[in-house]
């Protein structure tokens, strides 16, 4: 699973100011869009939730138990994204939520002509690898872990939304746009690369996960991963980063990283090891990606790995 990445908070309203401690709600009304800030202070439970529009919910802080399509039901958390269908109804629960630890999320309710268009967009002028693939918004793939791209998205859409300037509208159409491409790469990448043995037989990229995975010790020549995909080098690049949101030289450094985090549970394997077992030929270089991903050093990350495992 990848890590996940949270918005920047939103400061709370003021308690006077609260016009119900469960679900109070600010608005701001775009003309593509609508963001509404949901704040909790007390426990609840069976707090139903509806919009006409598709809408894309993220979590701030505190934590939620949501009940989706019927018998779905699961923990939602800071870090996390859920995509909602139109006329979908939420039941929510707030089991910790109190006035020291209220809950916040924001619900961006998304005018269903500009979805359209976007997908009408990308799937004319930049149309997938695979011809029986299109681009759409999966809601097999509706709870999603934040990734940087959609983060930094959503943080800047709300902050267009609740600023007074003349470009607002502009600005606001400009980045949900983008929101929603970012939103079909990650859940593309978690369908076809974080599942690829479901796809092996007929998606290219699914089998090019697979070799990358089975060989992360290797040195992965993209001549030869380009040869595989039986495409040229150029295509295979900008297939690849059109689809997912990273390159494929990206997903084969998150790939190696992963493997390197499980190696360092495990105490007794050295950092020197771990780093050629995960397919870096220089320690220096693994240390260096390491922090600029995981935010912390090898040695801090086991520390604190086997530190939560004791």
């Amino acid at each position: 699973m990848e890590t996940s990445h949270k918005l920047h908070p939103i400061g709370l309203s003021p308690l006077t100011e609260l016009q119900t401690l469960v679900e109070h709600r600010s608005v701001y009304t775009l003309n593509q869009c609508e963001l509404n800030v949901f704040e909790t202070h007390q426990q609840s439970k069976n707090v139903r939730l509806c919009f006409n529009d598709l809408v894309l919910t993220t979590m701030l802080r505190g934590k939620k138990v949501m009940h989706l399509f019927g018998s779905e039901h699961f923990d939602y958390l800071p870090g996390e994204s859920v995509i909602v269908p139109e006329k979908e109804e939420m039941i929510i629960d707030f089991p910790d939520a109190s006035q020291q630890n209220p809950t916040q999320c924001i619900a961006l309710a998304v005018n269903g002509e500009v979805l359209k268009e976007t997908i009408g967009l990308l799937n004319e002028k930049f149309p997938k690898a695979e011809d029986n693939d299109m681009w759409r918004i999966d809601m097999s793939a509706f709870h999603l872990q934040n990734t940087f791209e959609i983060t930094n998205a959503v943080d800047r859409l709300v902050h267009v939304s609740r600023e007074n300037i003349g470009a607002k509208e502009v600005l606001a159409s400009f980045t949900l746009k983008e929101l929603l491409i970012r939103l079909m790469q990650t859940q593309a990448r978690h369908l076809i690369l974080d599942n690829y043995k479901k796809y092996l037989n007929n998606h290219r990229f699914a089998y090019i996960a697979a070799y990358i995975r089975e060989n992360l010790a290797e040195n992965l020549n993209i001549d030869r991963l380009s040869d595989l995909a039986c495409m040229s080098k150029p295509n295979f690049f900008r297939y690849f980063k059109r689809e997912f949101g990273l390159t494929p030289v990206e997903f084969i450094i998150q790939e190696r990283l992963k493997l390197a985090k499980k190696l360092l549970a495990d105490p007794l394997v050295p950092i020197t090891e771990v780093c050629f077992r995960s397919g870096f030929n220089n320690t220096n270089y693994f240390f260096k990606l390491f922090r600029k991903y995981e935010g912390t050093t090898p040695k801090a990350f086991r520390e604190t790995t086997i530190h939560h495992l004791g």
